[in-house]
C-alpha cells in the first residue's frame, strides 16, 4: 500500500525494468516479465505514458507481449562507465519520473551480477542499475537478493541462510519483497485498484495464459532451467491461488462498510 501511495504521488513517464537471463538455459525466466506487464497495462489504462527497457536477452519477449504502442529500450551490454554513461542519455532524452524495477538481476559492491547461486552472470547482464539514481523516485520488486531495490537490505540479506552473501547493492524510493516477483507486481496492483477503484488486478484466467504464451515464446522457469508452465519452482496453480487470495483481499477491501 505504501508503494502503491508513493506510484500515485510521482505520475508522468514511467519506466518499468525487467528481464533476468538464465544462461544455463540460453533464455529469459518467466518471473518478471509478467508482472511487469500487467503493470504497464495498468499504467497505461489510468492515462500514464510507460515504456519497458530490458537487455538483448529479454527485448524480444517484451517486444512481442507489449502493446506495439509502447516502447521498449534495450539497454546494451557494457561495463560500468560505458554503461553509466547510456543511462545518462537515456535520462535525458525520457526525463522519466518514476522507475519499477521487476526482478532485475543488479550489481554487487564488486560491480558485478550474480544469479541465486552465486555465479557471475555479468556477461549476460546490462547494468541498468545506473538508470537509478537517488534523486529519482524509484520502486523495486525482487525476490531473492540480488535483484535491483535490494540494496535497502544489503545488511540484512547476507545474515539469513539460502541468501546471497553479496547481496545487489541498488537502492530503491521503495522495495517489495514477495516469494515470487511477479507476486510482488500483483500485490502492487491490488494495493493501486483499492486506492483508486480501478480494476488493475489480472484475472486468474489472463495471467495463466501469459504464463504458457511467454513459455511457449522461449522462456524458463528461473529456478529449474526448465520450460515449465509457472515461475521459480512454483506451478500455475499455485500462481493463481495467489491471485485469488488478492482478489479476495480487494473485494473485501472495497466492500461498503
Amino acid at each position: 500500500m505504501r508503494a502503491a501511495r508513493f506510484l500515485l504521488d510521482h505520475p508522468g513517464l514511467t519506466l518499468i525494468v525487467t528481464g533476468f537471463y538464465i544462461p544455463a538455459a540460453g533464455m529469459p525466466e518467466t518471473d518478471g516479465p509478467p508482472g511487469a506487464l500487467a503493470l504497464g497495462r495498468a499504467l497505461q489504462k489510468s492515462g500514464r505514458q510507460i515504456a519497458y527497457v530490458t537487455d538483448a536477452y529479454s527485448y524480444p519477449l517484451l517486444r512481442n507481449f507489449a502493446p506495439a504502442s509502447c516502447e521498449v529500450i534495450q539497454f546494451p551490454i557494457l561495463g560500468g562507465a560505458e554503461s553509466q554513461v547510456f543511462a545518462r542519455q537515456l535520462l535525458q532524452q525520457y526525463d522519466p519520473k518514476l522507475l519499477i524495477s521487476v526482478e532485475r538481476c543488479g550489481i554487487t559492491r564488486k560491480g558485478i551480477c550474480i544469479n541465486f547461486r552465486g555465479v557471475d552472470i555479468s556477461a549476460h547482464n546490462a547494468k541498468i542499475d545506473y538508470l537509478f539514481q537517488p534523486e529519482l523516485p524509484s520502486i523495486g520488486i525482487g525476490d531473492g537478493g540480488n535483484e535491483i531495490g535490494m540494496g535497502n537490505l544489503e545488511a540484512v540479506i547476507p545474515t539469513l541462510p539460502g541468501l546471497p552473501l553479496e547481496p545487489a547493492i541498488t537502492r530503491t524510493s521503495e522495495l517489495i519483497v514477495a516469494s515470487v516477483s511477479n507476486w510482488g507486481s500483483y500485490g502492487l496492483l491490488a494495493a493501486l485498484a483499492a486506492l483508486t477503484g480501478s480494476a488493475y488486478l489480472p484475472s486468474l484466467e489472463s495471467e495463466a495464459e501469459m504464463i504458457r504464451q511467454i513459455v511457449e515464446f522461449g522462456a524458463c522457469d528461473g529456478t529449474t532451467g526448465r520450460q515449465t508452465y509457472g515461475g521459480d519452482g512454483y506451478t500455475i496453480d499455485e500462481n493463481q491461488a495467489i491471485l485469488s487470495c488478492l482478489h479476495a483481499w480487494l473485494a473485501e477491501y472495497q466492500r461498503p462498510a
